[in-house]
């Protein structure tokens, strides 16, 4: 029996505008076939992709929310902050992902240079290809060296080669999480705290909050029941948003992942409600 999503919101959804594989007509098509009530697109460090989104579910039972997911530093950590309800026309806001594109084409470049080093010869106009005017990350190389047969999975890819500390990691140049939540509350959108569990950076909450964070992302689809009572915990201290996403790239074990976390569609206008009082502040 189809499990009744309709009451229900994915609030983290990536599309091929970054590392997700599916379009964003593609994602509006899924979240209308599992009954989601509203689905927010955020690719990262992109928000090329929502017009082709908001187009898509013109007149569908299913609200499309505009939002991002910008790669901050916190300190030696590495964070993501979630914007909702952005301006996604915004022009500060658009100058500054340009810049954080073509930082990260140049990492890509530097990191297929490892990767010869290390004998994978990976043809630079294959990991380009389909990216278009989107944004580039370790996941499309990790997709064409299991293409080639490099490595078994994704998994293996960023265990052994791509992922924190590895011989072909690099990390691209990040905004500081001030900047980064000025940013999106400048574009009028309510920064929340991306999946916090995989961040270990939960001492500098007081540093979000008193930053403009409003938000954090407790329910998340590598957050456990411990985690997930830690930063409802958190919310209530700081008197944060609960949010919660699938964090959906695509398929994973044959199923999927878009639905897997959702979060009641009463917080769609929460957020909504945080976006109208943000711009009305001016930031």
């Amino acid at each position: 029996m189809k499990k009744d999503l309709s009451g229900r919101a994915d609030l983290h959804v990536h599309t091929t505008f970054s590392d997700g594989v599916f379009t964003p007509a593609e994602v509006v098509e899924k979240a209308l076939e599992m009954g989601l009530g509203a689905v927010a697109i955020t690719d990262h460090d992109c928000a090329e992709g929502i017009p082709q989104a908001i187009y898509a579910a013109r007149g569908k039972p299913v609200d499309v929310i505009p939002g991002i997911e910008i790669s901050a530093a916190a300190g030696d950590n590495e964070i993501h902050i979630l914007g909702y309800f952005i301006d996604h026309a915004d022009t500060a806001l658009n100058e500054t992902l340009s810049k954080m594109k073509e930082n990260r084409v140049e990492r890509i470049r530097n990191i297929l240079d490892l990767l010869k080093k290390e004998g994978f010869d990976v043809d630079e106009r294959s990991v380009f290809k389909d990216v278009g005017s989107g944004t580039i990350g370790r996941m499309h190389l990790a997709r064409i060296m299991v293409e080639n047969r490099f490595v078994k999975n994704h998994h293996e890819a960023f265990d052994k080669y791509l992922g924190e500390g590895r011989p072909c990691s690099l990390r691209h140049v990040r905004l500081d999480f001030t900047k980064a939540i000025s940013i999106i509350r400048s574009a009028g959108g309510v920064p929340v705290l991306a999946h916090p569990g995989t961040m270990g950076s939960d001492e500098l909450f007081p540093d979000y909050v008193s930053s403009g964070m409003r938000g954090v992302e407790a329910y998340h689809i590598k957050h456990h029941t411990p985690e997930i009572n830690r930063y409802l915990a958190i919310a209530e201290k700081y008197g944060l948003i609960v949010t919660g996403g699938s964090d959906c790239h695509g398929m994973a074990s044959g199923r999927m992942l878009m639905g897997r976390v959702t979060v009641d569609i009463g917080t769609v206008d929460i957020l909504k409600e945080e976006s109208r009082k943000i711009r009305q502040q001016g930031q």
